[in-house]
């Protein structure tokens, strides 16, 4: 499936938080709903590549964009609309629930990463499973701020993508920050690869790893 064949999304209820993006469908009936990070929205290459390679392995893929990118085309979040866009992403699994009888998972790029796993340190039973693509741990050059407070309520397995040059946590910092975790969880490394994980030299291979393993991890062979 490419990107030209996603189906637009779109749910704007009164009264909800905004649900906006593309369907990637597949044969299979469990789903992943996945987001991007601060700077960008459900259209940068890493999500489109990841939700292509996600449908062709029979897990149907909505990539959608935060409440925050919804409100406006550029710039980053405010702290103060962090819960909307935590809102946007339980609305969005809801919505996607009621489409797909399988499994749930939901996932997200750095920021919205970090986003999807609050909801689900809320509320176990929100999904079977957690992606996390390029987690922020701690703003670059400040590795006292960390962002672990949630950590420990998460009881849904994760599974975490980063790369070993990502100045937003290093491989040691994350495999230290990941044992609060009190659910399955694994970390997988890419070597190379900064914050943004997609790069040159591994645009052919990076989304077919992670899909290869994700479905390893949460067992979906």
């Amino acid at each position: 499936m490419t990107k030209a064949s996603a189906e637009r999304f779109e749910d704007v209820a009164s009264g909800e938080a905004p649900v906006r993006g593309f369907v990637h469908r597949a044969e299979g009936a469990d789903f992943i709903v996945l987001t991007h990070g601060a700077g960008g929205n459900c259209n940068a290459p890493l999500l489109v590549a990841l939700a292509d390679a996600f449908a062709a392995a029979g897990l149907t893929t909505l990539r959608c964009n935060l409440p925050f990118r919804q409100r406006r085309l550029t710039g980053p979040p405010s702290p103060s609309h962090a819960k909307h866009d935590q809102d946007g992403l339980r609305r969005a699994v809801t919505l996607m629930r009621e489409k797909f009888a399988g499994r749930a998972f939901l996932g997200g790029v750095s920021y919205g990463g970090r986003q999807a796993s609050m909801p689900v340190a809320a509320e176990p039973l929100l999904v079977e499973g957690l992606l996390l693509l390029s987690y922020p741990l701690h703003p670059p050059g400040r590795p006292a701020q960390l962002r672990t407070a949630h950590l420990p309520s998460l009881r849904t397995p994760t599974l975490l993508v980063s790369g070993t040059h990502d100045a937003f946590g290093s491989i040691d910092e994350l495999e230290a920050a990941i044992k609060l975790i009190s659910a399955p969880v694994q970390l997988v490394a890419i070597e190379g690869a900064g914050h943004g994980l997609l790069q040159k030299s591994n645009r052919g291979e990076l989304p077919g790893r992670v899909v290869q393993e994700f479905q390893s991890f949460f067992d979906l062979h």
